[in-house]
């Protein structure tokens, strides 16, 4: 069924659920080992990989960490 579907529409589906799991996973992990051993390199980069994925998300699952990204929010 993947092969039916248009590349945009499989690359909204990748940014719009693929992308924020991933972002909430590596972010849990990172923070997990965080957790246990204390503030190391692997920590870091599994937290600097959620926040990159979570800057890229896209669609009702992506979280809106920047100034003036929310949806009720007034343009400029």
């Amino acid at each position: 069924m993947w092969a039916f579907l248009s590349s945009r529409l499989r690359m909204w589906l990748i940014l719009a659920v693929g992308a924020p799991l991933l972002s909430w996973l590596l972010g849990k992990v990172g923070d997990t080992i965080e957790a246990r051993r204390g503030p190391n390199g692997l920590s870091h980069a599994l937290q600097a990989g959620r926040d990159f994925l979570a800057g890229h998300a896209k669609g009702p699952l992506a979280r809106r960490s920047r100034p003036g990204a929310g949806p009720n929010l007034p343009a400029r």
